[in-house]
């Protein structure tokens, strides 16, 4: 009895491992590349753009992420090629995924990233004279703070948050052009343009001054299924995760397939069907970006 239980999960394991999508093997340890690599390459609307687009005003890396996704689509593909073009040469230097996926998306042709682009109006109210002051900037990224929140971090909270508004005095007092001075001000963030694929990131690293290092914060986070966000309704699908610190820490991505619906892990040259994927008793402390469309 135990010998056939123990077949049946050798057989398991082995169905799990059988994928319809492919690993990358990169130079060194560029996990956070790869991540980020296979999030963009199974986001459907990105792909398609990449594959169709011929932009020539200015130079792109769109060639090199055809060419890799081209691959990618049959077999296991080298990451090589990007990496030289991103300009990494420390291959065994650690760095941060949400810091690549921001430099990819910068120097992909406008076509392909805008479904990523969303719009931020800053407004500055000076608290004496009430005098207001707008500034509309574009985002990829919608970073929330980790740092305030309680042990477990919820997602919601920190949108809410993060467009809630404060005031600020003190040393953080604003220049009013009317008073001629700096004085207590109302500062927030509205949401004015919604994007097509909302990047969220947890800030997980905070500098420590005592130690004179950034230092992770390991927070549990509810898993957030949908968002809703000025009238739009976002499902998730897909998660980058961080484990471990800043300088050596390991990163793996976890995907929904829009061809199959099935999640699978990506780590790099490794990619598995997860048959639960978002049931690690609802929270998690190795979320790192979300990414909601």
């Amino acid at each position: 009895m135990n010998m056939d239980h123990d077949l049946v999960k050798t057989f398991k394991d082995k169905l799990s491992t059988l994928s319809d999508y492919h690993g990358l093997s990169g130079p060194g340890l560029t996990c956070y590349l790869n991540s980020v690599l296979q999030v963009l390459f199974m986001t459907p609307d990105f792909r398609e753009a990449i594959q169709t687009c011929r932009w020539t005003d200015v130079e792109t890396i769109d060639p090199y992420l055809r060419e890799l996704f081209a691959h990618l689509e049959k077999n296991q593909a080298r990451t090589h090629h990007i990496a030289a073009t991103l300009a990494i040469t420390d291959v065994y230097k650690q760095r941060d995924a949400a810091e690549y996926l921001e430099k990819i998306l910068c120097l992909t042709s406008p076509q392909a990233s805008k479904i990523f682009r969303g719009e931020l109006n800053h407004v500055t109210i000076c608290s004496r004279c009430k005098d207001r002051n707008e500034a509309t900037t574009c985002f990829r990224v919608l970073p929330l703070s980790v740092e305030e929140s309680h042990p477990t971090y919820s997602v919601d909270k920190g949108l809410d948050q993060f467009f809630r508004g404060q005031t600020v005095s003190g040393d953080n007092k604003m220049y009013c052009n009317n008073c001629q001075k700096k004085t207590d001000a109302f500062i927030k963030c509205e949401l004015t343009g919604t994007p097509d694929v909302l990047i969220l990131l947890l800030k997980r690293f905070h500098f420590d001054s005592k130690l004179m290092r950034f230092v992770k914060l390991h927070h549990d986070v509810d898993v957030t299924h949908t968002l809703h966000i000025k009238g739009c309704t976002y499902e998730l699908y897909a998660l980058i995760n961080h484990c471990g610190s800043l300088t050596g820490g390991h990163y793996t991505a976890r995907i929904r397939s829009f061809d199959t619906g099935a999640w699978y892990d990506f780590n790099d040259n490794t990619v598995q069907l997860v048959e639960q994927p978002l049931c690690e008793a609802g929270k998690t402390s190795v979320r790192y970006l979300y990414l909601f469309i």
